[in-house]
């Protein structure tokens, strides 16, 4: 399933021809009995992951308004131990930020060896937003891409295992999900006027991440493009793309806990012969 929804560079991708409806070939209620099975996992994942301190992982969550961002990170990333897993959120820059180049805020906010970063929304936003509202001239985002993939590298090269997710929900389920928070008074508070405006710019954005994919789209930082109008199966196929990531690790972590537990019992034991 890994492979199903996954870009890494050796496909030129159009996201006008991918499902954002598509439900694969299981159902709902498959799919809802399975997710708390991978979720287990991810968790035991996390545990390890933490425990070696040998590799760190990032998670980038983009998508349009209502895509699910929030959702997958309290449905599927909620499992995960607040003790070695954060959220990092990248809005307007600040003052300082914009004062420096456009990757300059991210770095400090990857995660290092041992842990989980989630980025909801990302260094992306300056290839997306900066290009859809002409922020900046072309050849300054345009050459952004290479700068991002550099940065990429390196955090790759750094034991960082990165995994993007981009998702894809129709513009008519947006306009659903928009319409649900007017309704719903627990969710009002997300609204903006500024969600419906920038509906109106849906061609753009859908360019913009047309080229963002296919240009920072690598091997050791692939892009998954998730089919999100129906969120279970958005979840279903985030775990277990997650789990599927992070499992070839697990021997390699579990070989390294019981090396270093062997080290402390050696010298526990030396200090005991001491006393």
């Amino acid at each position: 399933m890994i492979n199903r929804y996954r870009v890494d560079g050796n496909k030129h991708i159009k996201l006008s021809e991918i499902d954002t409806a598509e439900t694969g070939n299981i159902d709902r209620h498959d799919a809802e009995m399975k997710t708390p099975q991978l979720l287990a996992e991810l968790a035991e994942l996390q545990d390890l992951l933490y425990a070696s301190q040998s590799t760190a992982v990032l998670i980038v969550l983009q998508g349009l308004d209502t895509a699910g961002k929030d959702g997958s990170i309290q449905h599927v990333m909620g499992v995960m131990n607040p003790q070695s897993c954060r959220v990092a959120s990248f809005k307007v820059p600040t003052a300082a930020e914009a004062a420096h180049d456009f990757l300059w805020r991210i770095h400090s906010e990857t995660p290092g060896k041992g842990g989980i970063t989630i980025f909801n929304r990302s260094h992306y936003e300056d290839v997306l937003v900066v290009r859809v509202h002409n922020m900046v001239p072309e050849p300054v985002w345009r050459a952004r891409y290479d700068k991002i993939n550099a940065f990429e590298s390196l955090l790759a090269e750094s034991n960082t295992v990165i995994v993007k997710f981009f998702l894809h929900i129709s513009k008519d389920e947006q306009k659903e999900r928009l319409l649900e928070r007017e309704r719903n008074p627990v969710k009002a508070w997300k609204l903006s006027p500024a969600d419906w405006r920038e509906r109106e710019l849906w061609d753009s954005y859908q360019e913009a991440y047309n080229d963002a994919i296919n240009q920072c789209a690598k091997p050791h930082a692939p892009w998954y493009i998730i089919p999100a109008d129906h969120k279970w199966y958005r979840n279903i196929q985030i775990a277990e793309i997650l789990v599927e990531t992070l499992r070839p690790y697990r021997e390699g972590w579990q070989k390294r806990l019981e090396m270093i537990g062997a080290e402390e019992l050696k010298q526990l034991r030396a200090e005991r012969q001491q006393h």
